[in-house]
């Protein structure tokens, strides 16, 4: 759904009740000027605190094509802790993204898909939405096959050249049992990597993330 931009002067500040995203922003700093994406996709959105920065970051130079792709019912981990309310994260997502739009000096087409992204990914790829995308940034579910659906699927969606973004390279749940491979992105990430390989070039960063370029179909 399109969210238009406002003329209305800008008082409001941003609603980020962390700063995850500030960990990975100077790696961003470098990369996303060198891609200069206009079609991006993001899977798990949050708060909006990723979608924002690109807004922020390009939406001054040219129009871009933004698509966040969130249950906002949060993940096992979120879903554990009664301290979170999905529906205050949902609507301060909708607070920070239309400030950005309101602010940027080209349109944003901001499409939000709400659900689960197996199925909005699939829907996009039946929308003929394949190779369509510059810039994917996965941070949705940390389970292991959800991870490795969103890599397939997003892989699909990526342009030649395009890069995906994989957030959460090396985080693990902290479990009383120990750490469960199947509660964290890795093994996924890495199943994708070597299944592809062919396919991709992996990019020099911090391994808090881990990003690859697609180099064919």
């Amino acid at each position: 759904m399109p969210i238009p931009a406002e003329s209305t002067p800008i008082t409001e500040a941003f609603q980020f009740t962390n700063d995850w995203f500030g960990v990975v922003k100077g790696v961003w700093e470098e990369l996303v000027p060198q891609i200069q994406p206009q079609r991006m996709l993001e899977i798990g959105s949050y708060e909006g605190a990723s979608a924002c920065y690109l807004i922020d970051k390009l939406a001054h130079q040219f129009p871009i094509e933004l698509h966040c792709l969130d249950t906002w019912e949060g993940g096992l981990e979120h879903q554990q802790d009664g301290g979170i309310s999905m529906t205050q994260v949902e609507m301060r997502f909708h607070h920070n993204t239309a400030l950005s739009i309101r602010r940027a000096a080209h349109p944003v087409n901001l499409v939000v898909h709400k659900g689960p992204s197996d199925l909005g990914l699939a829907r996009l790829l039946a929308q003929g939405a394949s190779g369509h995308f510059d810039f994917i940034y996965i941070d949705g579910s940390h389970q292991a096959p959800d991870v490795l659906a969103d890599a397939v699927l997003a892989f699909r969606l990526l342009r030649n050249g395009g890069v995906i973004v994989f957030d959460d390279y090396l985080w693990a749940e902290e479990l009383a049992g120990g750490k469960d491979p199947l509660r964290c992105p890795k093994p996924a990430i890495d199943a994708f990597v070597n299944c592809y390989f062919r396919k991709l070039q992996i990019l020099r960063a911090p391994l808090y993330q881990l990003y690859v370029q697609k180099t064919s179909d």
